[in-house]
């Protein structure tokens, strides 16, 4: 079965020695007794370092399905983002998690910042976005699951920037984005999206001193939701383009 066409399911660990897979949890109730998959059927699998994984369901047990794996692909290399949006209220953040996931979003930090509305989202709704950027992960074939960190403020944010990632705050009247990753050329990158409002004078005077350069997203007044895709679909298409 060619390998576009086959049921993905991401899992924890990756193939052992032998070859063989385990699916479990939420991914082995979907596999089981949403798809109800028999046993024999062609399946890929991808773990959490972003490897690839094509194989065949050889048994269920109590809690867990085991794949013979036939042939493995190693993680792609591609560059990173890393987005770093304020939360915002409702559905409008599951919007965001989701489609941030399917445009290959590395990584999601959820932000509390001086204008946000929502500041403690609580723990299920962070395992709610989880389980979005999984099931987006596995839907648009990214190279791997995205990651949803745990709440920060806006000054664990400028501080946690990893070495080397070239960190963006989006701003009004800033320099293009897709200009600033082309002149910059950068393989990760962390873009930091506002609230409604945006980030206040503060913040902004913060994130400059840490090096943070402020890049524009052109000349509308977008949406909290609006602003972070946008943000994350200038950096994908950007960043591909760069040498």
């Amino acid at each position: 079965m060619p390998s576009a066409l086959r049921p993905r399911f991401v899992v924890a660990i990756p193939p052992d020695a032998s070859g063989l897979a385990e699916v479990a949890g939420a991914e082995l109730h979907h596999m089981r007794d949403v798809m109800r998959l028999p046993i024999g059927s062609a399946v890929s699998i991808l773990d959490a370092a972003g490897g690839e994984h094509y194989g065949m369901l050889v048994r269920y047990d109590r809690d867990r399905a085991i794949i013979q794996i036939e042939a493995s692909l190693p993680p792609r290399m591609h560059p990173r983002i890393i987005l770093a949006t304020a939360i915002v209220k409702g559905p409008r953040m599951d919007f965001i998690v989701e489609k941030a996931a399917e445009l290959g979003a590395a990584e999601l930090w959820p932000i509390v910042s001086a204008h946000a509305v929502v500041r403690t989202p609580g723990a299920e709704r962070i395992l709610r976005w989880r389980r979005l950027a999984i099931a987006a992960a596995k839907q648009s074939h990214s190279p791997g699951p995205m990651e949803v960190l745990q709440p920060m403020n806006f000054g664990d944010l400028i501080r946690a920037v990893p070495k080397d990632t070239l960190a963006i705050i989006c701003a009004p009247g800033g320099e293009p984005l897709g200009d600033a990753i082309r002149r910059l050329e950068p393989r990760t990158i962390l873009i930091a999206v506002g609230p409604e409002g945006g980030f206040d004078a503060g913040e902004r005077a913060a994130a400059s001193r840490q090096g943070f350069v402020a890049a524009g997203l052109g000349p509308n007044r977008l949406r909290s939701e609006t602003a972070a895709l946008a943000a994350v679909s200038i950096a994908a298409g950007s960043l591909h383009a760069t040498p």
